[in-house]
């Protein structure tokens, strides 16, 4: 059975964020992961995880502002110093949780832009986050998200992610591979995580369509757990998805 985790954005929402820790706890969950923490101090976060017996095992890098239509800022050119700043933020979050894997949000293209123009900027300020957080001792990943709910997402398959993995060093990126995006984009989660599980250090899931608990659309969750098992991945997979009804009751594949 592969090791389970809690993302606390979507799961466990009928409470306060400092309050979804323990409610994990309670639920089964030995680790969580959350996209942001920067709206709480690190030192309340750490507590919540220290009284919950809990492990954080990612958040994002710092990743705009989503009320003025931010969803990453890696590939936005003239936020450059934003996103370094951004960077140390996140290590200085890191270090106090004890977190030892930040993603990164590569961001969105809009009407006009030159998507090549956009990637340059996404490499070289990757490549500045690879380096400061290999120097941190903490692992690095990058993660491709559908464009069919974020319309105009920069990095929406995951052999795109792949590219930049291989172009900045596996030693020093990895890929974080969430089955929702992956079959929302209408490739094979199967025939993905097997070619490309030598470079993914993170797997999330949400059932597809309606990002829903495994269950409540298409996929063969017994079949694609058993398959994690079978790979040479070591990781955590997170459940990201949208419960259907308060987040306890829809933990039956957890049990």
């Amino acid at each position: 059975m592969p090791r389970f985790a809690a993302n606390l954005h979507w799961l466990f929402t009928e409470r306060a964020f400092l309050e979804r820790f323990a409610a994990a706890r309670d639920a089964g969950f030995d680790a969580v992961e959350f996209p942001s923490p920067y709206d709480h101090s690190p030192t309340a976060v750490a507590a919540e995880l220290r009284d919950a017996g809990l492990r954080c095992i990612l958040f994002n890098l710092p990743s705009g502002d989503r009320a003025k239509g931010d969803f990453g800022i890696a590939c936005r050119p003239g936020r450059e110093t934003e996103f370094r700043e951004g960077v140390h933020r996140a290590i200085e979050y890191a270090h106090a949780l004890g977190t030892k894997r930040l993603n990164v949000i590569a961001g969105k293209k809009l009407d006009g832009e030159d998507p090549a123009k956009l990637r340059e900027v996404l490499l070289a300020n990757v490549e500045y986050a690879a380096g400061e957080l290999h120097r941190s001792g903490i692992d690095f990943v990058i993660e491709p998200i559908n464009d069919i709910d974020i319309k105009g997402f920069l990095v929406s398959r995951q052999d795109e992610g792949a590219r930049i993995v291989d172009a900045i060093g596996p030693e020093r990126l990895g890929l974080q591979c969430d089955l929702y995006h992956t079959a929302m984009m209408g490739d094979d989660p199967e025939a993905t995580l097997t070619r490309l599980a030598p470079i993914i250090r993170h797997v999330q899931f949400a059932d597809v369509p309606g990002r829903g608990e495994p269950g409540a659309g298409k996929l063969d969750w017994p079949r694609l757990f058993t398959l994690l098992d079978a790979l040479p991945y070591e990781g955590w997979v997170s459940a990201e998805y949208k419960p259907s009804r308060r987040t306890e009751e829809t933990l039956d594949w957890l049990r």
